[in-house]
């Protein structure tokens, strides 16, 4: 009874001094780096910044508002939100990363259970026979059958923080691969909608060089009647054939892109291109976002998912320094072992048959040819270059957010450039034909008018189109609308 107490007292006399001495932690703790002190993305002020006046139609930023949740809502198109539906349930992608986070969020689990005391049950069987020399003068005896059942405890005593950093590193780098579903989860919503706009913009690209061709097809009968008539030569109508000639070979280019863009978001949506049912885009049915909320530089790197991995991947590196710190010093394990042991199995849970055991194991390095130091060292400049690496993640998001800002800004004056020119160019056409109509041109003036209206209708196009992408990958740059802080389920990060 003594032996059981006395046990007892120096197994929690043991517990004490593990709960005393873990509270240590080697290495540095992690504290959250701060974002480089900026208010702004640009160093000059842009038009979309200035106050929307009565009435502009014009796209505006709306600097230190979220852009919120479903960003691609803001185009109104519930064709467009069912498309980015289906991409973010069925896309391969996105469901390899969840796997591999749900992967490291168990090894992590794993590693966190290492910090508590292990308990397990042995039992066993067997027949021993000592030689005679082992023995020496003592009674030998015979071979005999052994029975053994009982619990075991080993818990390594974490004086150092060493295992805690190992853990700490584990669910650091577990919040590496969360955040990069994050990213996977926004890359395939932007791809889905960039896809999406340039289907629609190449479909109309095409509605409008179908409606060219017709009326290079007009032109062509008209020339062919003014010749009949006597008013015009054969080089006139070699001319009008060889303008709808050309703008022919406009339109078969532009199928091919339609078509890589539809197998490039089936793709996207997890499905074969084959099998792919995607619905009909327009971009008339589009709505341009008006308002443009944009976070401010220091809410970014709190929201942008692979600014997170890399703040995520800065923490890990951190925890590995003190990993690296910790195993300079002396590992020490306690155990512990209590069951029955007989030579019979009818005694084996008899009173006099009960057996207990306490060890302590302590293992030092002495001399190790200086591997320990140097990977101390090595650990300190990856943290270092996590450090470096940071800052370049997150140098890159402002600057292809001032990327955005400016195209946004520079399409808005094109698609105003685009709009005069597609005026001029129809006042131009107009008064061409009437002057032919009158007889004061010939035909290859209003063939060179309509070549000049052809070129701007489709610049036109385009430019609108552009507007659209611009907006979306200004949306992709402020990284949609991901979580504004991040937290560890086990974390020694410090304040």
């Amino acid at each position: 009874m003594n032996g059981r107490r006395s046990s007892s007292a120096l197994a929690f006399a043991g517990a004490l001094c593990a709960a005393a001495l873990a509270g240590c932690a080697a290495g540095p703790n992690f504290v959250r780096p701060e974002p480089p002190a900026a208010d702004r993305y640009t160093a000059q002020h842009l038009q979309i910044e200035a106050a929307p006046g009565a009435g502009d139609a014009a796209q505006h930023v709306e600097l230190g508002d979220p852009l919120g949740p479903e960003w691609w809502r803001r185009f109104g198109s519930d064709a467009l939100d069912d498309i980015v539906a289906r991409a973010l349930v069925g896309n391969r992608t996105l469901a390899a990363a969840a796997a591999t986070l749900a992967q490291a969020q168990e090894l992590a689990a794993a590693a966190a259970g290492t910090l508590a005391p292990q308990v397990g049950l042995t039992a066993g069987i067997g027949r021993q026979k000592y030689g005679e020399e082992f023995l020496g003068s003592l009674p030998k005896p015979p071979p005999f059958t052994y029975f053994a059942v009982g619990p075991t405890v080993s818990y390594t005593l974490d004086y150092t923080g060493g295992e805690a950093r190992s853990v700490e590193q584990r669910f650091a780098l577990a919040d590496v691969q969360r955040q990069q579903l994050e990213a996977a989860r926004l890359a395939v919503a932007g791809n889905a909608v960039m896809q999406s706009l340039r289907i629609a913009s190449l479909r109309a690209q095409i509605a409008t060089l179908d409606a060219i061709l017709d009326q290079d097809r007009e032109n062509l009968k008209l020339v062919h009647m003014a010749f009949d008539a006597g008013s015009v030569s054969r080089l006139d109508i070699v001319s009008a054939e060889s303008q709808l000639a050309s703008d022919t070979t406009l339109l078969p280019p532009l199928r091919q892109e339609l078509s890589l863009a539809e197998h490039a978001l089936a793709i996207v949506l997890g499905r074969p291109p084959a099998g792919a049912s995607l619905p009909e885009l327009d971009l008339a049915r589009l709505t341009l976002p008006r308002e443009l909320p944009v976070s401010l530089p220091s809410e970014l790197a709190r929201r942008r998912p692979d600014i997170l991995a890399a703040e995520a991947q800065l923490h890990a590196a951190t925890a590995a320094v003190g990993v690296a710190d910790a195993n300079l010093y002396p590992h020490i394990t306690l155990s512990a072992t209590a069951g029955q042991q007989s030579a019979t199995l009818a005694h084996l849970f008899d009173r006099s048959s009960s057996v207990w055991g306490l060890a302590a194991g302590l293992v030092a390095p002495i001399f190790d040819g200086g591997t320990l130091r140097a990977e101390q060292r090595a650990s300190a400049e990856a943290l270092r270059a996590s450090a470096a690496i940071y800052e370049q993640t997150v140098l890159v998001a402002f600057g292809q957010v001032a990327d955005s800002l400016q195209a946004l800004d520079h399409g808005a004056e094109q698609l105003q450039a685009q709009s005069r020119a597609q005026e001029a160019a129809r006042d131009n056409l107009e008064l061409t034909r009437k002057s032919y109509h009158e007889g004061n041109v010939g035909v290859l003036q209003v063939l060179d008018a309509e070549r000049l209206y052809q070129q701007a209708r489709l610049g036109y196009v385009r430019a609108e189109a552009q507007r659209y992408s611009d907006t979306a990958q200004l949306f992709l740059a402020l990284g949609g609308s991901g979580p504004a802080t991040t937290r560890l389920p086990y974390d020694l990060q410090g304040p």
